[in-house]
C-alpha cells in the first residue's frame, strides 16, 4: 500500500470513497510518537486510501476533513 503524497488529492480522494459507499468505509487514524507523524487510512476493503504527515500545520486540515466526514455521516443517518 502506497501512501497519497499531495493532500488535496488525498481529501479529495477520501470523500468521494465515502460518498461511494458509506456504510463500508472506515477512517483511522494513527500517530506514531518516535517518528512525530501521524498516518491517516480510509478504506472500503477494495480500495485504501493512505496519508502521512510531519507537519504540524496538517493537523488543521486533518480536522477539517474529520469533521467534513461527520458532516456527510450526520446528515445520512438523519435521512435514513
Amino acid at each position: 500500500m502506497t501512501y497519497i503524497k499531495s493532500w488535496e488529492e488525498f481529501e479529495k480522494a477520501a470523500e468521494q470513497l465515502y460518498l461511494r459507499n458509506p456504510m463500508k468505509v472506515r477512517y483511522m487514524m494513527k500517530y506514531v510518537n518516535k517518528e512525530g507523524c501521524l498516518a491517516l487510512k480510509l478504506t472500503d476493503d477494495v480500495i485504501c486510501l493512505q496519508y502521512k504527515t510531519e507537519i504540524l500545520q496538517d493537523l488543521k486540515k486533518v480536522e477539517k476533513l474529520t469533521n467534513n466526514l461527520m458532516r456527510h455521516m450526520a446528515s445520512k443517518e438523519s435521512v435514513a
